[in-house]
C-alpha cells in the first residue's frame, strides 16, 4: 500500500510559518484520500500552530520531536524522555557567547521530548532576525560545523542540521528514522522534507525507507512539495 509521510516545517509550510490556505484545502482533500503520516522535529504544538488542529484530524499519526513522540487524532500515544546532560548544555553555552552573529533572541536551547533544539539566533527570532542569520549561516556555515564538532566531542549523540536556524540533539538512534517500524516490510513509502541531505534531520528517515520502499523528496519548499502530489496523482501513484 503507498504511504505518504511529510515533514512540516519547510516542506508543508514556510518555516515557522502557517501553511498557505489554499494549499491547506487542497492538502486535506489529499489526506482524506491518501494515507498520510507527518514527522516533524517541532514539538505538537509548534505543529497546532502551523497546521491548525481541522488539518491535523487527518493524517494517521503525527510524529513530533523526531519522532520521539506519537499523535493520534490529537492524543498523545507514546513519548521517549531525556534530558540534556549539562556538560553539553555547558558546551553549548559556550558555542553561543562565543559566536560572532550578533543578535541573541531567547530560548537558545529548547528541550523538547527526547531531544534538544539549539539555536544561535534564538526561538524568539522574528522572520526578519531569522532572515539575518540564515544568511550568515549560508556563507560561514557555522550550523554544520557545531554539528560535525557536537558528533565527534560526544559520539553517543546525533546532531543534525534542523529548519531554517537551528540543530536537533538527541540519542543516536532517536532521530524520524525511528518511526519505520510503524509500517510493514510491504508498504511503499514516499517521504518528503526540505533535509534530505547528509546532516539533515530529514536524512536519516530517507535513507532508511531508500529506494525499494518507493523512495524521498528532497523538496525546496511547500510549493515544490504540491507541484510533486501533484505529479504523483497525475502519475496515478496517488489518489
Amino acid at each position: 500500500m503507498n504511504k505518504f509521510i511529510f515533514d512540516v516545517d519547510g516542506t508543508l509550510t514556510p518555516s515557522r510559518q502557517k501553511i498557505d490556505p489554499e494549499f491547506a484545502i487542497w492538502f486535506e482533500l489529499f489526506c482524506m484520500a491518501n494515507d498520510v503520516y507527518l514527522v516533524s522535529g517541532s514539538d505538537y504544538a509548534k505543529t497546532q500552530e502551523q497546521l491548525g488542529d481541522y488539518l491535523l484530524r487527518w493524517p494517521i499519526f503525527v510524529y513530533s520531536c523526531s519522532g520521539n513522540e506519537k499523535w493520534g487524532k490529537g492524543e498523545l500515544i507514546s513519548t521517549k524522555e531525556w534530558i540534556l546532560p549539562e556538560n553539553v548544555r555547558r558546551w553549548m553555552e559556550m558555542k553561543l557567547k562565543h559566536s560572532e552573529f550578533p543578535l541573541r533572541t531567547g530560548n537558545h536551547i529548547e528541550q523538547r521530548s527526547g531531544c534538544v533544539n539549539f539555536s544561535i539566533v534564538g526561538r524568539g527570532a522574528t522572520l526578519g532576525e531569522r532572515k539575518l542569520y540564515v544568511e550568515y549561516d549560508s556563507k560561514v556555515q557555522e550550523r554544520k560545523q557545531i554539528a560535525q564538532e557536537l558528533n565527534n566531542l560526544i559520539p553517543e549523540l546525533e546532531a543534525r542540521l534542523g529548519g531554517e536556524t537551528g540543530i536537533d540533539v538527541y540519542p543516536k538512534g532517536w532521530d524520524k528514522s525511528q518511526i519505520i517500524s510503524d509500517f510493514d516490510k510491504t508498504d511503499v513509502l514516499y517521504f518528503f522534507g526540505d533535509k534530505i541531505e547528509p546532516g539533515g534531520n530529514d536524512w536519516p528517515l530517507a535513507h532508511a525507507i531508500g529506494l525499494q520502499r518507493g523512495g524521498s523528496f528532497h523538496v525546496k519548499d511547500w510549493q515544490d512539495t504540491w507541484d510533486r502530489l501533484k505529479y504523483l496523482k497525475k502519475e496515478k501513484i496517488a489518489a
